[in-house]
């Protein structure tokens, strides 16, 4: 019986001990899952790797049935969102939900042939995105110069920047202005529309998605091909190699310190370090649209190029039309022109 109750202790003390271990373990699991300011989640990341290949080990499990897929890459655009930006994924969902019902009143206001309702259902989205763009992205910056000349108090050094807040917005006015003009019909499907707004590839660096080019391809339910996976693959190869071995070695080893004491060096140094921060900007922007790019692939999804040699234009204005492609038409198309354009 002694020997009895002495191994029933000594098994209960290592199960004690193997529970405390894993109680351990899962705190640190949800410490690297919950959102942390400091290392927001991004494409270039060991630990996106990792949840990538889950999500795609599930997406390939799902990809049947349209509802289960859709739902699983709305969820995980969600959280991808949420270890980026924390709470303001909220600001996502909220947006998304302002569209889709601005979306609905813009048909009714169509059919009922109400050009001013429409005009004002365009204004409404374009003041709260671009009010809230300009708020997020400036509102500090106004704040902080302000305080150098005068006494502003009220805790605006908290004021958190939501992660891609430009390239959202953009794609909701561009929903909105589209179906002002009559290029594309209202999304009936919030499930559809949610899946537009909160896609996580182009969401947080670009390439800027117009709905009238993505949303047909939603409510399409396309197939992953053989040559869409090997292309996205080598995209998303490509643009580590740009963003982790050309950009940051760059940045790391050489601009920063140089831009950090530029008197430290000589005017050939400074020089140097002024082209080699041009190559980084390159490497960063298209880097990150080439994974965008070809993670979308890998989904069955393609948008259009970003970057295109822009270093090969003869002329500024051919280096515009290569360079961050989707962002220019998207200024040109919605901003530019609107404006009066040449006149």
């Amino acid at each position: 019986m002694e020997a009895l109750a002495e191994l029933f202790f000594g098994l209960a003390a290592k199960a004690s001990m193997l529970l405390e271990a894993v109680n351990i373990d899962i705190d640190k699991l949800v410490d690297v899952l919950r959102y942390d300011p400091h290392q927001p989640l991004m494409f270039n990341t060991g630990l996106f790797m990792l949840l990538f290949v889950a999500f795609m080990i599930l997406f390939w499990i799902v990809k049947g049935v349209r509802v289960l897929k859709m739902a699983l890459v709305i969820l995980f655009s969600l959280y991808f969102y949420y270890k980026s930006s924390g709470i303001c994924c909220l600001i996502l969902v909220g947006v998304c939900v302002s569209d889709y019902v601005l979306g609905l009143l813009m048909e009714q206001a169509d059919k009922r042939g109400v050009l001013s309702a429409k005009k004002l259902i365009v204004g409404v989205n374009v003041v709260v995105n671009v009010g809230m763009l300009a708020y997020f992205k400036y509102f500090h910056l106004i704040i902080d110069t302000l305080s150098k000349f005068f006494t502003v108090s009220g805790g605006f050094e908290s004021l958190l920047l939501p992660a891609g807040i430009s390239f959202f917005t953009f794609r909701s006015i561009s929903y909105i202005v589209d179906l002002y003009r009559g290029k594309l019909s209202a999304c009936h499907s919030l499930f559809d529309y949610v899946f537009f707004l909160t896609f996580f590839p182009p969401l947080l660096a670009g390439p800027v998605v117009r709905a009238k080019d993505f949303l047909p391809q939603i409510k399409g339910n396309p197939i992953v091909t053989r040559a869409m996976t090997s292309e996205g693959v080598y995209l998303i190869m490509t643009g580590l190699v740009k963003k982790v071995v050309i950009a940051d070695f760059i940045s790391g080893n050489f601009v920063d310190r140089v831009f950090d004491n530029p008197a430290l060096y000589s005017g050939f140094e400074n020089m140097m370090a002024t082209l080699g921060f041009t190559v980084q900007l390159y490497c960063d922007f298209s880097g990150y649209s080439d994974m965008a790019i070809g993670i979308a692939l890998l989904m069955g999804y393609r948008f259009l190029e970003n970057f295109n040699a822009p270093f090969k234009a003869q002329n500024p204005t051919e280096f515009w039309h290569r360079w961050h492609i989707s962002l220019s038409t998207w200024l040109r198309d919605y901003v530019y022109i609107p404006l009066g354009g040449n006149r």
